[in-house]
């Protein structure tokens, strides 16, 4: 038995933050369905990533939103409002990501929810949250990144603000809210009472920011440092950083630089004893570092300090990690269906409790996919 068995989740995100979230509750084992606009649904499904696309949806959708049941409903509609405020009667939690105000007009807001569902756990995703001055702010990863810091740690001195490659805000603010959504259902287990769980992509970013801002909230302010050479981490000396081989990328952490020089057979680096010096020389010890190791191909420097226990790593790129035993041994893939039967390679859920591995062949659903038997529950226990 799954965790969450038996519970209700109604689902009326779009994008990434809040279906993800849906996504993760349903993974768990609850009952998710997606609530969308008949006509056109969540607008994520004509939000590629690519050109890849899936029985007239993109990937993005099937990826964030297997796993649950759809139920098609215009919230505007006087007749689909009422069943939709009988499920949510039935519900044991519901996730929203609409602009601040909006469920207010539809009449689903948390307070007025909480009078007809005393039980229900209800959450909410924002780019910025409810109050302030941000509030109306589009909620996007991309802007949330830039208006959070996070882009002046990634790339080298020289580069410019540079982006993390994912929505990381949005995944960040996902995992949040499945975090506060589960804290939640453990109180109201003990108390009988639901509550509000918010969330914001700008606090979730910022949140995973705490290491270093916790250091320039105490450091005088100093602004991130990103190392010229190499750079892994603004806040963190040689070695750690990617450099290249003669045949591609290793990976190096945290180490003692003189032990570097005695494995590697690099002389110049014997002298660096001070590990001080490992931050405020790390550009030119790096450069020595990147000339030296571009001397050889990776499986020779791995067969010298992967044995020393020194950390360190290939760089790999999709195609090698998925041939490697280690990726085969976590049984990450999966495979789904989509509404009209098309298969679909997607990633399970990455979370196991008792050493079981939860996956579901049921993919995302079109829109207003379980209308029927959701209409016919509701008739029954009506």
């Amino acid at each position: 038995m799954k965790p969450l068995e038996n519970l209700l989740v109604l689902d009326f995100s779009q994008f990434l933050a809040g279906p993800a979230a849906a996504m993760r509750l349903a993974d768990l084992g609850a009952r998710v369905i997606k609530i969308e606009r008949p006509k056109g649904g969540d607008i994520c499904r004509q939000l590629y990533i690519s050109n890849c696309g899936m029985e007239g949806d993109s990937t993005l959708f099937h990826s964030i939103n297997r796993n649950k049941e759809g139920y098609a409903a215009d919230l505007k509609n006087p007749d689909d409002l009422a069943k939709v405020r009988r499920l949510i009667e039935q519900a044991d939690a519901l996730i929203e990501n609409f602009r601040p105000g909006v469920m207010r007009k539809l009449g689903l807001d948390y307070d007025t929810v909480r009078a007809i569902n005393p039980r229900l756990v209800y959450g909410t995703v924002t780019g910025y949250g409810s109050r302030g001055p941000w509030a109306g702010k589009p909620g996007q990863d991309l802007l949330a990144q830039s208006m959070s810091g996070l882009c002046w740690l990634s790339g080298n001195a020289a580069d410019p603000p540079t982006p993390m490659g994912l929505a990381v805000a949005d995944l960040t603010a996902s995992a949040h809210l499945v975090e506060g959504v589960l804290a939640c259902l453990v109180r109201r287990g003990v108390t009988g009472k639901g509550g509000r769980v918010e969330v914001s992509l700008m606090e979730s970013i910022l949140d995973l920011q705490f290491e270093v801002l916790t250091t320039h909230l105490n450091d005088g302010g100093k602004a991130p440092a990103r190392s010229a050479v190499n750079n892994g981490h603004a806040y963190l000396g040689a070695p750690y950083g990617i450099y290249p081989t003669a045949d591609g990328f290793i990976a190096l952490a945290m180490g003692a630089i003189p032990r570097l020089g005695e494995l590697l057979g690099c002389a110049p680096l014997l002298k660096y004893t001070d590990s001080q010096s490992w931050f405020t020389e790390r550009d030119t010890i790096k450069a020595v570092l990147r000339d030296h190791l571009a001397t050889r191909p990776t499986a020779h420097w791995l067969g010298i300090l992967e044995p020393a226990d020194i950390w360190c790593a290939e760089v790999m790129g999709w195609d090698k990690l998925r041939a490697t035993d280690g990726y085969r041994a976590l049984e990450m893939e999966q495979e789904v269906r989509c509404p009209g039967g098309t298969p679909m390679k997607t990633l399970r859920c990455p979370i196991r409790v008792d050493g079981e591995i939860y996956s579901s062949p049921r993919g995302a659903p079109a829109i207003g996919q379980h209308n029927a038997e959701i209409e016919a529950a509701l008739t029954v226990n009506g």
